[in-house]
């Protein structure tokens, strides 16, 4: 017990001394000793209609897909654009992607499923959204339509199943909310430190802070080769899915 209490006691003043209020040497016996003042984080305004942060890189706001271009060899997107502010996959088109790239990132998007699809397995309403091209978070209707966990909506593709399932009922607006930490390659092209995926599924936390074994891949093994900034990419999975997708931000980290 007196050696745990010597740890907590040392990890209070270095958790002091990496804000810059202390050191290690006598302890504080004002309470003015350890409050740190400088520097403020800067303002983050949030807009009142559509809860989009000031500072947030608006991809699609249901105007237009000026931030996307076609996977395919480049191009405008042919996906379809609805009267109600959200986009809906166009079958067999090709995957679309953000012009510009990314790093780590915090992404918003919210997506629903085709009530009209029924069919099953990975077919039913399929879609999903990856990171630099290559980290995948799957997007799929599983009401009542099983699947391999590793493939089902909320999972980590190939990797990690979600540790709930927290879809809303077919045809009504799900929210993604999803930090993505890089991960980092040395000079040599070997990865140093894993990037990391934490989801929350219509508010619920889904996966959290799970280290990515490598791109999520169809067949085969995760691969680490090595790469910098890379798009978000939207997937047209080529099997009349229907799924929509509206008011999607990100925020870079």
């Amino acid at each position: 017990m007196i050696k745990l209490q010597h740890i907590g006691i040392i990890a209070i003043a270095l958790s002091i001394t990496s804000c810059g209020s202390g050191n290690m040497g006598t302890e504080p016996t004002k309470p003015e000793q350890t409050e740190v003042w400088e520097p403020k984080p800067p303002k983050v305004a949030i807009n009142g209609q559509s809860g989009v942060p000031s500072d947030a890189v608006v991809l699609f706001d249901g105007s237009n897909l000026n931030a996307w271009e076609s996977r395919n060899g480049g191009g405008a997107p042919q996906w379809t654009i609805n009267p109600d502010g959200s986009m809906t996959v166009k079958d067999r088109t090709g995957d679309i992607m953000t012009k510009e790239n990314f790093g780590s990132v915090q992404l918003h998007l919210e997506w629903r499923s085709d009530p009209n699809n029924t069919q099953t397995n990975q077919n039913r309403s399929n879609s999903g959204v990856f990171f630099q091209g290559l980290y995948e978070v799957q997007i799929l209707n599983n009401n009542d339509n099983d699947t391999y966990v590793n493939g089902m909506v909320g999972s980590i593709y190939k990797q990690k199943a979600p540790d709930v399932m927290a879809a809303k009922p077919t045809g009504e607006w799900n929210s993604y909310d999803i930090v993505f930490h890089a991960p980092m390659f040395n000079e040599a092209g070997e990865r140093i430190k894993a990037g990391t995926l934490t989801v929350f599924l219509n508010g619920v936390l889904i996966q959290d802070h799970f280290e990515l074994e490598g791109s999520t891949e169809y067949i085969g093994y995760p691969k680490n080769n090595p790469h910098g900034d890379g798009p978000i990419v939207l997937q047209d999975h080529g099997d009349k899915s229907g799924v929509g997708f509206r008011n999607i931000w990100l925020r870079r980290l």
